[in-house]
Order: structure tokens, then C-alpha cells, then sequence
């Protein structure tokens, strides 16, 4: 038996491990397992290859244990000696074994850089906000890489939330939230004023974007800022107020996001992997919430 098969009779302790469901994670399974096949073919038959088609050695997990032990290192941040200790492989084999799935997950999700798109059960405002996470001090260009507001080196994205349609009918319904666009990584040091305009997120047509006090000069929806020695009006005030209740749904998103605690904890893996990490936990994300 498995032990993607063994976790799956425990359906709470499983979200606690991975952060999916066990339904979420067999939805995903048929989507993987056609590209995993891809990329495996590819590779055994790939120029300059010197063995044999099945020589060497193989595997010791099946796809769905790797996909397990994905998860389990996206939600715990554990050290592939803890993983490995706990699939029963070394754990000079957990990169083996993981690595590869990153991509093909990062394909199945499709979280954009640049486009964003909205379904006809979204509303068409987007919320834009920037977001850090530590990491260990660079060898090479460490100042850009300092944030001064966090006091560490840092690493930072864009983010873009939607929010979809309230339903109709009986019932409660909550306002779903969804993570429609990732930007690519900047150095902890880039403002969110620099980041938004570096980024070139393309918006559809008539769609209202907001964002925070770090996009004061873009063209985004801003709250009103206190001019030095002077108090803000009643109006304002009201209209700052309804500003930050609008676009806490931003700060939600990228909070649920962080229970993947790889987004939430010192990133310790290379800087060139964090945009690919950061795409796939916006994935399960909209998975799970969306």
C-alpha cells in the first residue's frame, strides 16, 4: 500500500499535511500523470543517452507518493532528511523525485505574469498587492536584496486577487477569492511603485484595479494620504475605511497562501526556484478556495 493510500483514510489529517483534500489531490492526479509520462519519455530517450531504455535504477515511489511528498514539502517546509526519512528513500533522492513535478504542476495551474483574465462570475476589479519573504543572505549582491521595512534580505512578488460573484438563492454563500496573476521575483530592496510598474500586468478593459498606500503616483485606485501637519476630512476618512474593506480580500488571499508554510518561513532553496514555487501555491490556492 501506498502511502498516499494510508494518509488518504485520515481525510483531516491529510488537508493538515498537504493543505489539499483528498478529493483536491485525486482531481489533480489525471491531470499529472499524462505530462509526467511526457517529461519521462523525453528523458529516456533524449540525445547522447548512454544506457539502455530501462537500465539503471529505478524509482523507488509511485507519482502519486511523489506528489505526496510535494505537498507535504510545500505545507511543512520540512528538510529532505525528514522527508526522506519518512518516504523510505535517501535523502540525496527526495530532489529526485519532487523536482521534477514542479513544472508540470506550474502547467496545469497556468498562473499568468503578465495577462490577467477574468471568468463572467468575477467581478471585474483586481487587487494588487506585494508581498516578501526571508532568505538566507545572498553571496553576491546582497544590498539590493535587503529590505529595509523587513530589516533581512528578502525576496518579493506582485500579487492580483479577483473576487467572484456572490450566488443567489438559499443559504449563505461566501465571496470566493482568486489569486489570478503572479509576477516574477524582485529583490527585497524594489518598491511595490516599481515592482507594479516593471511588471506590466495587462488588465481587461473596464477593469477597476486598487491597490495600497505603496502604489501612491501609479494609476491604481489609492487610499487618500495624510499631507504632513494636516488631518484628513471626514469624507476622506469614510473613503479610506471603504477602501481597506474592499481590499482586504488581497491581504486574505496571500494570508491563505502562507499556510504553505515554503511561502511563509525563510525560503531556504535556490532564489532562481521561489517564482515556480510561489505559481504552485497560488495554484493550490485557487484549487482549494477559488
Amino acid at each position: 500500500m501506498t502511502h498516499t493510500a494510508r494518509l488518504r483514510t485520515h481525510p483531516e489529517t491529510f488537508r493538515r499535511l498537504t493543505g489539499v483534500t483528498p478529493e483536491a489531490f485525486h482531481h489533480l492526479l489525471p491531470s499529472l500523470h499524462p505530462r509526467y509520462h511526457a517529461w519521462r519519455e523525453k528523458r529516456l530517450t533524449r540525445p547522447h543517452r548512454k544506457r539502455r531504455i530501462g537500465g539503471g535504477r529505478r524509482f523507488t515511489l509511485e507519482l502519486e507518493d511523489k506528489l505526496l511528498m510535494l505537498l507535504f514539502s510545500y505545507r511543512t517546509s520540512a528538510t529532505h532528511a525528514f522527508l526522506g526519512f519518512l518516504f523510505g528513500i535517501d535523502d540525496s533522492n527526495v530532489g529526485r523525485n519532487m523536482n521534477p513535478l514542479k513544472p508540470l504542476l506550474a502547467d496545469i495551474f497556468r498562473i499568468p505574469e503578465k495577462k490577467i483574465d477574468l471568468s463572467e462570475d468575477e467581478i471585474a476589479e483586481l487587487f494588487f498587492d506585494g508581498t516578501e519573504q526571508a532568505v538566507h543572505r545572498p553571496k553576491r549582491g546582497q544590498r539590493q536584496w535587503y529590505s529595509g521595512k523587513k530589516k533581512r534580505h528578502t525576496i518579493k512578488h506582485q500579487v492580483v486577487v479577483v473576487r467572484r460573484k456572490k450566488k443567489r438563492g438559499r443559504g449563505v454563500h461566501k465571496r470566493r477569492i482568486r489569486i489570478a496573476a503572479v509576477s516574477r521575483a524582485f529583490p527585497g530592496r524594489t518598491h511595490d511603485k516599481t515592482m507594479y510598474e516593471e511588471a506590466g500586468m495587462a488588465r481587461p478593459p473596464g477593469a477597476v484595479a486598487i491597490g495600497d498606500n505603496g502604489y501612491h503616483g501609479t494609476d491604481l485606485l489609492v487610499p487618500v494620504k495624510r499631507k504632513p501637519g494636516k488631518e484628513l476630512t471626514e469624507r476622506q476618512r469614510k473613503h479610506n475605511i471603504a477602501h481597506s474593506r474592499l481590499r482586504i480580500c488581497v491581504e486574505h488571499g496571500i494570508g491563505k497562501m502562507k499556510t504553505w508554510r515554503i511561502l511563509a518561513d525563510r525560503y531556504r532553496n535556490p532564489l532562481r526556484n521561489h517564482t515556480l514555487d510561489f505559481k504552485n501555491i497560488a495554484g493550490l490556492h485557487n484549487l482549494m478556495f477559488a
